[in-house]
């Protein structure tokens, strides 16, 4: 038996019609996640700690920003669309460790990643995730 979880419940058109701190929302998570399992993968021996303070430098706004410099170029006109809505959005919070130009524009990623996410876009998902270890 195969769990799927979304069991396409997201069209491209509902997903783009969802506000984009939504997407951010569940691209927090996505990221979380693929960042702790390839810390895991990699670092099999490592302290739970250590596993956390090394995921904190993946999933700050700093090392997301940095990410959206470097792939900003690779984006679809779509994705970029995307992009700048998550950047775009007020979120009604003030970031605590960040500026609040990274902090936008980790908003931006999460809401891309969000977005890839839910419509099922897992290669280019995929590709988005690798780059960004890479890039770290």
């Amino acid at each position: 038996m195969e769990f799927d979880i979304l069991k396409n419940r997201f069209k491209e058109l509902d997903a783009k019609q969802l506000n984009p701190l939504v997407l951010a929302f569940i691209g927090d998570a996505v990221y979380e996640v693929f960042i702790r399992t390839h810390l895991v993968d990699n670092n099999r021996d490592m302290s739970v700690h250590k596993l956390h303070v090394k995921a904190i430098s993946f999933v700050k706004a700093k090392a997301q920003s940095d990410i959206m410099k470097k792939i900003l170029d690779s984006l679809t006109d779509e994705e970029m669309a995307i992009f700048k809505r998550g950047r775009n959005a007020k979120s009604g919070t003030v970031p605590k460790n960040a500026n609040i130009q990274d902090y936008r524009a980790a908003t931006g990623f999460e809401a891309l990643i969000g977005y890839l996410y839910i419509t099922e876009k897992n290669k280019r998902l995929n590709e988005i995730l690798e780059k960004s270890i890479i890039s770290s």
